[in-house]
C-alpha cells in the first residue's frame, strides 16, 4: 500500500488507535495509517458493529503519545494512572502541533448523512448524560461563570436544547441557545433568546464581533462535521480573554457522530477538541480537566476549554 499500514482491530469500546504500549511510542509515523477497523460501539448502549476508514487522523493519536510522554519502555497514559493523574488532563500538555490540520474529509463522515433538520426534528425531552456527570458539569460551571446578574455579562449555549446544565437560578441580561430544535430551545428556562440554525449546513453564527464572554457545548462538538469553521466563528464573537467551554462524555448519537470520534476514545476525544481550538486560531492553548464524578460507575466528563487570546 505504497508505505501506509492495513490494521485490522476488533474492540468492544473506544480506544487509542494505533498507539502502542512500549516504548514505541516515542516514534513519530511518516506515513499514514489506513485502518480498517470493525468496533462495537458503546454509544448510548448501542452494541452494532461499523467499518472504518481513517485517513491521516488515524496517524494524529501515536504522534502525539510520543510527544506528550516519555520514552523509556512506559506508555505516558499508563504512567499517568500509576501516579494518581488522570491521563486525559495531561493529553494537551506540550503538544507540538502539526503544520497543518491533521483530518482528512472522510474523518468527518458520519453512518447517517441524511439532513441533521431531519434527526432532531421530533423533540427529545431528554438528559444524554447520567446525573452524577450533570451534577459535576454543573458544578464546574459555578466554578468558571461570571457571577450571575453581572452587568454587561453575555453567554451562548451552542448546540442548547431544553436543558442547559447551568447552576440553579443563574442569570444574566443575555443567554442564547443555539439548537436544532424550536420546541427543546422554548423549554429551556435559562435562556433570554435562541437562534434555530444547523451548523453543519451553515456555521456562521449569527452574532456580532466579540459579543460573548463564555460559549458552552455540552456533549455535541462530537456531531459537528465543520469544527474549524465553526470554532473560527467562536474566536470571532467571543470578548477577548472570552472563554469556550466544550464538555463530552462516551456518550452520542452513533449514528450522528463524525467517524473519527465514534471509533477512538477518550483521551483521543481530547486532542480531537484540542487540535479544533489549535487550527482555528486565535486561541491560547487548550486544556483539558477530568470532571468525571465516579470513574467506572457513572458516565465520564471530560473538558477541554481554551480563551480568546487577547491579541490574535
Amino acid at each position: 500500500m505504497d508505505g501506509s499500514m492495513a490494521v485490522r482491530l476488533q474492540h468492544r469500546v473506544p480506544v487509542l488507535v494505533g498507539a502502542s504500549r512500549s516504548a514505541s511510542t516515542c516514534s513519530i509515523y511518516a506515513s499514514i495509517l489506513h485502518f480498517s477497523t470493525k468496533v462495537t460501539n458503546r454509544c448510548f448502549g448501542s452494541r452494532t458493529p461499523r467499518r472504518f476508514i481513517l485517513g491521516l487522523g488515524a496517524a494524529f493519536f501515536p504522534q502525539f503519545v510520543g510527544m506528550a510522554g516519555k520514552c523509556g519502555g512506559k506508555s505516558f497514559f499508563a504512567s499517568a494512572r500509576q501516579q494518581g493523574i488522570s491521563s486525559v488532563e495531561q493529553v494537551l500538555t506540550n503538544v507540538e502541533w502539526p503544520e497543518e490540520f491533521p483530518f482528512k474529509e472522510e474523518d468527518f463522515q458520519r453512518f447517517d448523512e441524511s439532513p441533521d433538520s431531519l434527526f432532531y426534528e421530533t423533540p427529545r425531552f431528554v438528559t444524554h448524560i447520567d446525573d452524577p456527570a450533570i451534577a459535576a458539569l454543573t458544578k464546574y460551571y459555578s466554578k468558571v461563570f461570571p457571577p450571575s446578574n453581572t452587568p454587561g455579562v453575555s453567554l451562548l449555549d451552542l448546540c442548547s436544547s431544553w436543558v442547559s446544565h447551568f447552576p440553579a437560578g443563574y442569570k444574566q441580561d443575555r443567554i442564547v441557545g443555539l439548537g436544532m430544535n424550536e420546541e427543546e430551545l422554548k423549554r429551556n428556562p435559562v435562556l433570554t433568546e435562541y437562534v434555530v440554525q444547523d451548523l453543519n449546513v451553515n456555521p456562521k453564527l449569527p452574532f456580532e464581533d466579540d459579543s460573548f464572554d463564555v460559549i458552552t457545548n455540552v456533549v455535541s462538538v462530537d456531531y459537528l462535521t465543520k469544527p474549524i469553521d465553526v470554532f473560527k466563528e467562536m474566536y470571532r464573537i467571543l470578548k477577548p480573554r472570552g472563554l469556550a467551554i466544550m464538555s463530552f462524555s462516551n456518550r452520542c448519537f452513533w449514528t450522528k457522530a463524525i467517524s473519527i470520534w465514534t471509533q477512538t476514545g477518550d483521551a483521543d476525544h481530547v486532542l480531537i477538541v484540542g487540535s479544533y481550538f489549535h487550527y482555528a486560531g486565535g486561541f491560547e492553548p487548550p486544556q483539558a480537566v477530568d470532571i468525571s464524578p465516579n470513574p467506572g460507575r457513572s458516565d465520564p466528563m471530560y473538558i477541554v476549554y481554551s480563551r480568546k487570546a487577547s491579541t490574535a
